[in-house]
């Protein structure tokens, strides 16, 4: 098997459930007491934040950059950043690594296509939303992208900071996002990624008038899947 690196701590509610989601893939896979081989660099995610206000990407991406760095120094075959946002500076990340880093946008692409979505309505934190590297990311795959009005994007950002990744979903904010995912339908959105991994503590795969992906779960599960290529499945006995 081989041994995932993992950058988080952006926040830590959704990392945790990175591990649940890749551990389970493996123990599902191989059964018995398997568990997968992580290795976890978990941020502090108010340094990250500042740097994020003060629209400091270049450090944000030395930070994560020297994360990477020593995931692959401890052993790891290949590096995710547990945070749709933190993609903005994966070229810096990949290029000081030599070992694959796990896009998350290639995850979501994959689930996309097979599923038969075109066009995704991408729901996430301003950056996300409003700045190309996503949407390009998701084009490089065939798949158009729509996103909601200004108005909602700011209100979906804060959301996603004020609320979620601070461990709180209220129903109100809850009904404000269902609402935003009905627009993006109206649109012409086939299907919603949830291009922020906290909004899936609030909005549940089957909650809304639209397929949604939850880009969080299809990475982790992309991810377990690269860490189980070619290990062995057990058919029988002991």
């Amino acid at each position: 098997m081989r041994t995932l690196g993992v950058i988080g701590g952006m926040s830590w509610y959704s990392t945790a459930e990175y591990y649940r989601i890749v551990n389970s893939v493996v123990q599902e896979r191989l059964g018995g007491h398997h568990s997968a081989h992580l290795l976890l660099e978990s941020l502090d995610f108010a340094q990250v934040r500042e740097l994020q206000l003060a629209d400091d990407w270049d450090a944000a991406g030395a930070l994560l950059a020297d994360a990477g760095r020593r995931l692959q120094a401890a052993g790891a075959d290949a590096v995710l950043i547990a945070t749709n946002l933190m993609h903005k500076v994966a070229p810096a990340v990949e290029a000081a690594l030599d070992v694959p880093l796990l896009h998350i946008a290639d995850a979501v692409a994959e689930v996309a296509t097979a599923a038969g979505h075109r066009t995704l309505g991408v729901l996430g934190t301003r950056w996300v939303m409003a700045e190309p590297f996503y949407a390009d990311r998701l084009a490089r795959h065939g798949i158009a992208t729509l996103v909601p009005d200004a108005p909602a994007q700011e209100e979906v950002d804060r959301i996603i900071f004020d609320e979620l990744t601070q461990g709180s979903a209220p129903e109100g904010s809850r009904a404000r996002l269902r609402g935003v995912v009905a627009d993006l339908r109206a649109a012409g959105a086939d299907a919603v990624v949830l291009a922020c991994t906290e909004l899936e503590l609030a909005l549940p795969p089957d909650d809304g008038p639209v397929p949604l992906i939850a880009s969080a779960r299809v990475h982790a599960e992309a991810a377990a899947a690269y860490a189980l290529a070619g290990a062995r499945v057990p058919t029988g006995g002991r």
